[in-house]
């Protein structure tokens, strides 16, 4: 057995273990579990069953994550995005009017002509039209994202009254609990304990059980009943329809750069990007046909990253956990977020690394840079960050009189996430 793994993954040529890519997996699997769960809850606002929607957001994190496992070799956990999600209820079935049946099969289009790039000459184009700046940019960016996310669900960042956001309560059991496993992380970390995220997670569990503070948010029982109401649920109903095509070519540059920026955010090696764009795209495909809304690659799939995981077999075993998981995604959405949150504010400064190389004494690539690092976090949305960053470049290069330093790839792209703002502001 190790045997085959060690040939399908090439454990040793990328320097990791069995062990090692396997607690890497149950790390992404811990720390990104909690999707599933608010996915879901999304979904059920479009009109969806809640346990249905639950099961198909666990199904689709499972088959995603498996095919980015076994296609590219990326340790890379697939989820459905709650960007992604909030997309599919507010602006395709409560904006736009499409019934949810009609939406999933928006999902399906959008797989198919991200695989028609990703599978086509077309993406290197885009691949090498995007400069080095703005991939830094997208890194640093996520990271920032992940970040606010962890300091939001421990409690440290909240609402505010006058401000937009506030220091939370420091008194707070929750806040102190959340200080006091991020210590544990970073010290575990530094120290390079084996398994230091996933003991951080456990530790924080055991701090807020013990405190009497479990937090966490419980899902819906799965239960393949429900499942067959949204399962090959799909309706081609509004096909020739402008609206339905309308909403697709919006879905499409939303999933594939979204993923793009965060599969070169994420990935250590970022040749494995294009196979890892397949393997994505195919599996937004599927999410429609299993009643899901788009998938992505997970930001929290950092944690396992940075746990060590190197091959597929992370993603296969975050895959295999998602999909063993259904009758126990009750209990897993009960991990404390004041276990989580440390992990993502960590991962979250990790990747802000790439922010040295770019070249901030030069205006036209700091000012665009400048906008993808500070949009994603404030837009809450990795996909509008991107897209201000994309539209930005070739208009502050032109300002300078420096447009020819701008691929036609490059041009073309913002153009059409120009486009897709205007569609959002119709």
């Amino acid at each position: 057995m190790n045997r085959i793994l060690e040939d399908r993954f090439q454990l040793q040529a990328n320097g990791t273990t069995l062990r090692r890519e396997v607690m890497a997996g149950l790390v992404s699997f811990v720390t990104g579990a909690y999707v599933v769960v608010v996915n879901a809850r999304l979904m059920a606002e479009a009109g969806m069953p809640l346990a249905g929607a639950t099961v198909a957001s666990a199904v689709a994190a499972g088959v995603g994550s498996l095919l980015m496992g076994l296609w590219a070799n990326a340790p890379l956990m697939v989820v459905t995005g709650l960007g992604d999600a909030a997309l599919f209820t507010y602006t395709l079935v409560q904006g736009i009017g499409l019934a949810w049946q009609e939406a999933l099969a928006v999902v399906c289009a959008t797989g198919l002509l991200c695989s028609v790039v990703a599978f086509t000459p077309a993406l290197q184009s885009v691949l090498s039209g995007v400069p080095a700046s703005l991939r830094a940019a997208i890194s640093a960016g996520v990271g920032l994202f992940l970040t606010f996310i962890g300091l939001r669900q421990g409690g440290l960042i909240v609402s505010g009254g006058d401000s937009l956001v506030a220091l939370g309560d420091l008194g707070d059991p929750q806040v102190l609990l959340t200080l006091i496993t991020l210590a544990i992380t970073v010290v575990l970390y530094l120290r390079r304990v084996p398994g230091a995220v996933l003991i951080s997670i456990g530790a924080g569990s055991l701090l807020a059980w013990a405190a009497g503070h479990p937090g966490g948010t419980a899902a819906a029982s799965a239960s393949l009943a429900a499942y067959r109401q949204v399962a090959g649920a799909l309706s081609p109903g509004r096909l020739a329809t402008l609206p339905f095509w309308a909403a697709t070519f919006t879905f499409t540059m939303v999933v594939l750069f979204e993923n793009l920026g965060l599969m070169y955010g994420l990935l250590p090696r970022k040749e494995e990007v294009p196979r890892a764009l397949q393997a994505n795209a195919l599996a937004v495909f599927l999410a429609g046909l299993l009643g899901a809304t788009p998938t992505v690659a997970a930001a929290e799939g950092a944690a396992g990253i940075a746990a060590g995981g190197r091959t597929g077999l992370t993603a296969v075993t975050a895959g295999v956990l998602f999909l063993a998981s259904l009758g126990a995604l009750p209990v897993v959405g009960l991990i404390p977020n004041s276990a989580i949150a440390p992990v993502l504010v960590l991962v979250g400064a990790l990747m802000c690394e790439p922010l040295r190389t770019i070249a901030f004494d030069d205006l036209t690539e700091a000012i665009p840079a400048f906008l993808v690092i500070l949009l994603i976090p404030l837009t809450f949305s990795v996909a509008d960050g991107i897209a201000f960053g994309l539209v930005a470049y070739p208009l502050v290069k032109a300002a300078a009189g420096r447009w020819r330093e701008v691929s036609p790839a490059m041009y073309v792209v913002a153009a059409l996430f120009l486009l897709y703002f205007l569609i959002r502001a119709a």
